[in-house]
């Protein structure tokens, strides 16, 4: 099983561009180009967060036209940037996302279990796992022990390192883990929120990880101090394979046109000039 994840596209009104710098639209085409000239196909699409960057009934209208190419199934959670309200009755035809209250939910029907966690915080930037999202994470886990299982959220439940990010986390990350540590079928965890590619260990068991944003970076900035900013590296994407005999092995890609590929070999002897 393939997965691809994308993550943070901020998607403003048409000809709005974020921060007088990126133009959130025009990455996210790239993105979604580059999935559908994918070869093998991912099995599905999981975008963790941040799908607009202010809840609005428009930017989810565009959205839904930037991600239509997409000719595989598209799972998504909110973010600190998102409306849940208006992300509801966006995706209310897709039928996958709960009538009321968190939108937390399940996806049964391939090797690999999906279940995706709401972590927002209404009008707030940090995230929450409070007593009602934990409680259903571990019924949810518990109800399928035997299957090898990946969540989906935006907030990591883990510090980075970047001051000002890690200012904005996940209040509940100690209980999460705790839950994780009851449910060991549960191989990743995947996470937005940082624009960046970071990778940590969850208890014994699973890890945690981050994927890059398809338009702007956070900046890697590991002093205490550091400020708030964002660089224009290369966007990218994660694609996350699944097989029965190695768990989930993830690669991080970029988006965008590069020489190549070169071949190594001429034959059968490696090329020396």
């Amino acid at each position: 099983m393939l997965i691809a994840q994308i993550t943070d596209f901020h998607i403003k009104a048409r000809g709005r561009i974020a921060y007088r710098v990126v133009d959130t639209v025009a990455c996210l085409a790239a993105a979604v180009g580059a999935l559908t000239a994918l070869e093998p196909k991912p099995d599905l699409v999981v975008a963790t967060g941040d799908l607009t960057d202010f809840g609005r009934e428009e930017e989810y209208a565009l959205l839904g036209e930037l991600l239509a190419p997409l000719a595989m199934p598209v799972y998504l959670i909110p973010g600190n940037h998102d409306d849940r309200e208006a992300m509801r009755r966006a995706c209310r035809g897709d039928g996958y996302l709960p009538a009321e209250g968190f939108l937390n939910y399940t996806v049964e029907d391939h090797p690999l279990r999906l279940v995706a966690l709401d972590t927002v915080i209404s009008g707030e930037s940090g995230g929450r796992l409070c007593a009602e999202r934990i409680a259903w994470l571990d019924r949810t886990l518990a109800a399928a022990p035997a299957r090898p299982t990946v969540i989906i959220m935006h907030h990591p439940p883990f510090a980075t390192g970047i001051a000002h990010m890690d200012a904005i986390g996940l209040d509940g990350a100690d209980e999460f883990a705790a839950v994780l540590a009851r449910h060991p079928q549960v191989e990743r965890v995947l996470c937005g929120h940082l624009h960046r590619s970071i990778q940590a260990r969850i208890g014994r068991h699973a890890i945690a990880s981050t994927a890059p944003s398809t338009a702007h970076q956070v900046a890697l900035d590991l002093r205490p101090r550091g400020p708030s900013a964002f660089m224009m590296e290369p966007p990218g994407y994660q694609l996350h394979l699944w097989r029965p005999e190695t768990g989930v092995v993830t690669h991080t890609a970029v988006i965008g046109d590069f020489a190549g590929p070169y071949p190594f070999f001429e034959d059968g002897a490696l090329i020396d000039s």
